[in-house]
């Protein structure tokens, strides 16, 4: 049977991830990294079907005996500081955890003596500063990011393009733009508005508050983004760089129009200064050509059904 290495299985993606493994390729194990103050809650269900190894990414040593230990063929790097806002009061530790991490996983792959792939799990914050004569964002356009987090995502981006020139090594680079589902943190924009509908819903609020409504961003189910993300180290180039989104566009006013009338609550709205980053983003909309050429990859899921499946399970939650 062979392995693969999830690191941060116990997150948003990595959970999804996981869950997908064992679900469409039965024939492989799955093996994720946690960190001792990781919650558990969303492999909760997982726990008697994946291996867990507790290991700080940082330490180079750890790493090297987690994939001594597990010898992997495929290995995802999903463990990261991943929270745009937290990157400009945290800048350091968002680039330490996130570029010191798969800077320590690709050395161990380099001195591993047999064959591992390895997918680096950008964002379309790479992109940054984007105008709008160039959408859809193209994998060759200029890289400007806005945010220490998007700086973090550039340098392992093309610490896996040199890695792979290097030294040979298979490793896919992938530019996820915004995804979403249940499980997605509320510090996150789809998980917010849901989370303040129930809230409404309840009693406890009498409107939204949120940061800028007028941002453009492209949404993709997570259950699509994992597909794509096995799929990208099933039959992606290695040493290329894929863009992986919906190739559609919604405004965060779209959003909560369309969360309010899943949850048929009032989509007022009061602007949270809290909420607006120093330097935001005005538009992310991507074109994934390239890489439904590479692997045949398509959409199963539309953002209203993402959203109704995100409603539900915060009201079965919430019970």
């Amino acid at each position: 049977m062979q392995t693969c290495l999830i690191t941060g299985i116990s997150g948003f993606v990595g959970s999804h991830l996981a869950e997908h493994i064992l679900s469409e390729h039965p024939d492989w194990k799955v093996v994720g990294t946690i960190r001792w103050r990781s919650r558990h809650d969303n492999i909760e269900h997982l726990e008697d079907r994946v291996q867990l190894y507790e290991c700080d990414l940082r330490d180079p040593s750890a790493v090297e005996r987690v994939v001594k230990e597990t010898l992997p063929e495929r290995i995802f790097g999903l463990a990261a500081q991943s929270h745009v806002p937290t990157s400009w009061i945290a800048p350091k530790e968002t680039l330490d955890n996130n570029v010191i991490s798969q800077l320590n996983l690709m050395e161990a792959m380099r001195r591993a003596d047999y064959p591992i792939r390895f997918l680096v799990c950008g964002s379309s914050e790479e992109y940054g500063l984007v105008h709008e004569e160039e959408t859809p964002v193209k994998e060759t356009n200029p890289l400007r990011p806005l945010s220490p987090y998007g700086v973090s995502k550039v340098t392992q981006d093309l610490l896996g393009f040199q890695y792979h020139r290097s030294y040979g090594l298979h490793i896919v680079r992938t530019r996820a733009f915004n995804h979403t589902g249940v499980r997605r943190p509320a510090e996150f924009i789809c998980g917010k508005v849901v989370k303040q509908a129930l809230e409404i819903k309840q009693g406890k609020r009498e409107r939204y508050s949120l940061g800028n409504l007028d941002a453009k961003r492209d949404f993709t189910d997570v259950r699509d983004m994992v597909r794509a993300y096995w799929l990208a180290l099933e039959k992606a180039e290695p040493g290329e760089v894929y863009n992986i989104c919906s190739g559609k566009t919604v405004t965060i006013r779209e959003v909560v129009d369309m969360v309010s009338g899943i949850a048929g609550v009032s989509n007022e709205v009061e602007t949270d200064p809290q909420a607006m980053r120093p330097s935001d983003v005005p538009i992310l909309l991507g074109d994934c050509s390239r890489f439904k050429l590479a692997t045949g990859w398509e959409l199963r899921y539309t953002l209203r059904e993402t959203l109704e499946w995100m409603w539900q399970w915060h009201t079965a939650s919430a019970k």
